[in-house]
C-alpha cells in the first residue's frame, strides 16, 4: 500500500502524536519513514530610507538555532522509528511556509504517504491563524494523512 512514509514534526506534543502514529503505520505496512522539520529562512537586516530592520542574530546564529531545533525534534522521530523497528531518515528544509516545504520534502524524497498533525481550529481561528495542513491537503499530489 504505502512504501515510503514523510512524518512533519515541528517538535510539539501534538507532532508527537503524528510520529507514534507514523511509526505505527510503518511497522504494519513494512514501510520506511522519513522526519521532516521545516525551518523558516533568515531574514537579512534591511537599511533603507525610513525603515531599519536590524536583526538580533547573525546568519550563523539563527542556522545554529534551527538546526538545534530541527535535530532535537527530529531526534524523536528517529527514537520511536527505532523502537519500533522500523527504517528512517530525517530531512530539514528551509522554506518560507512549512506546507511548501513539506510538500518539497515528500517530492526528493519519493514519499507515498505525508502523516502531520492538526490543531483542528474552526470558524474564526482557523480563518486567521490559516493551516499548514489545509495548504498541504489541498496541493499535495500524495495521501495525506491528519493526526488530531
Amino acid at each position: 500500500m504505502y512504501s515510503h512514509i514523510l512524518v512533519c514534526t515541528d517538535g510539539s506534543k501534538l507532532s508527537h502524536k503524528a510520529i507514534k502514529t507514523a511509526a505505527r503505520l510503518a511497522r504494519s505496512l513494512g514501510a520506511r519513514l522519513t522526519g521532516a522539520y521545516v525551518g523558516a529562512p533568515y531574514i537579512a537586516p534591511i537599511y533603507s530610507e525610513g525603515m531599519i530592520y536590524a536583526a538580533n542574530v547573525t546568519r550563523a546564529q539563527y542556522d545554529k538555532a534551527v538546526q538545534r531545533a530541527a535535530h532535537k525534534a527530529l531526534d524523536e522521530v528517529s527514537a520511536m522509528a527505532k523502537a519500533a523497528g522500523v527504517s528512517a531518515g530525517t530531512a530539514t528544509i528551509t522554506a518560507a511556509t512549512p506546507w511548501q516545504g513539506i510538500l518539497r520534502a515528500a517530492q526528493a524524497k519519493k514519499c507515498d504517504l505525508i502523516v502531520m498533525a492538526s490543531h483542528g481550529r474552526r470558524g474564526l481561528a482557523g480563518l486567521l491563524l490559516g493551516s499548514e495542513t489545509v495548504k498541504v491537503l489541498t496541493h499535495s499530489k500524495v495521501p495525506v494523512l491528519v493526526c488530531r
